[in-house]
């Protein structure tokens, strides 16, 4: 009897043991892949040079702004930072065309004996210092860089603190125009002379979509009736072959018509402003296919 209940316990352990066999066994489960870290997406205006026709700048900010586009970071060099300073301590479009329409030459036109240059540069420092309430560049309200020239060995160097004045005024400093600008023991002059579309700027500083304004013109046939428009074209020689590359870089590259428009002459600040709101208007629709991908 004992032979025949071990005998059946086998038998039924063994019919057990097949029918979960059969059970098919849930299959495991993958795990779902880790998120990926997006950066957040940190838009940079980066505002080149060209002298007078820098109003333009004021043009592409109106149209931006109407069209809800506010950078998170504002890049100038020379009349690009003088711009750019103004708006990134809060003037709006509107508030810098009446700003740019009231300007009179005077006010920035400190003359001296020749020293390096004709200009001192202390009128436009005071002259920013003023319009931006006397706030240091770290106190702005929103960040800016002043891209300058180390005069002593050819660097750039870019500001993000300090006397905000100083800093355009440094940024601004045609040679032989403006006097070279002291601060802490070094010289500086105008940014343009090494940067003159700080595009790579913006970067570095964390900027992962690029509006660069390219305000300069082509040297060819350009007219240069004084030695002011000479230094000028000089400039602007040097910088065609500067920016080519850097602005490769850009997401957007807005570029005002500004062949016919004088560079040491305010008297075409109107015709700049209306320029850099066609040239913006032009680019809308290329800004806002190529900031839907990115998003």
């Amino acid at each position: 009897m004992p032979s025949i209940n071990f005998l059946s316990a086998l038998l039924l352990a063994t019919f057990l043991s097949a029918c979960s066999a059969l059970i098919e066994k849930p299959a495991p489960v993958a795990s779902a892949p880790a998120p990926v870290a997006v950066a957040p997406m940190k838009i940079a205006l980066v505002l080149g040079g060209g002298a007078a026709r820098g109003f333009a700048h004021v043009g592409v900010i109106k149209v931006l702004e109407a069209q809800g586009i506010i950078p998170d970071l504002v890049v100038g060099t020379s009349a690009g930072s003088v711009v750019g300073a103004l708006y990134a301590a809060g003037r709006s479009g509107f508030d810098l065309q009446k700003i740019a329409q009231e300007m009179d030459e005077g006010q920035i036109g400190d003359w001296s004996l020749p020293d390096r240059g004709v200009l001192k540069g202390e009128a436009l420092q005071t002259f920013i210092n003023r319009a931006v309430d006397n706030r240091p560049l770290e106190k702005l309200a929103k960040p800016f860089a002043a891209v300058v020239t180390d005069l002593g060995n050819g660097e750039m160097v870019v500001f993000q603190t300090g006397n905000t004045g100083m800093a355009v005024r440094a940024s601004s400093t045609v040679p032989g125009v403006f006097q070279p600008v002291r601060i802490n023991g070094r010289e500086y002059v105008d940014g343009g002379l090494v940067s003159p579309v700080p595009v790579r700027v913006a970067r570095s500083l964390g900027a992962n979509f690029v509006i660069a304004v390219d305000i300069s013109s082509k040297p060819q046939d350009h007219r240069t009736q004084s030695t002011l428009d000479v230094l000028l074209q000089t400039v602007t020689i040097m910088g065609q072959s500067i920016s080519r590359h850097e602005l490769k870089e850009a997401d957007v590259v807005i570029r005002p018509v500004t062949a016919d428009l004088p560079s040491a002459d305010f008297q075409g600040r109107h015709r700049a402003i209306l320029e850099g709101e066609r040239a913006a208007t032009a680019a809308m629709p290329e800004i806002k296919a190529r900031l839907a991908r990115a998003r």
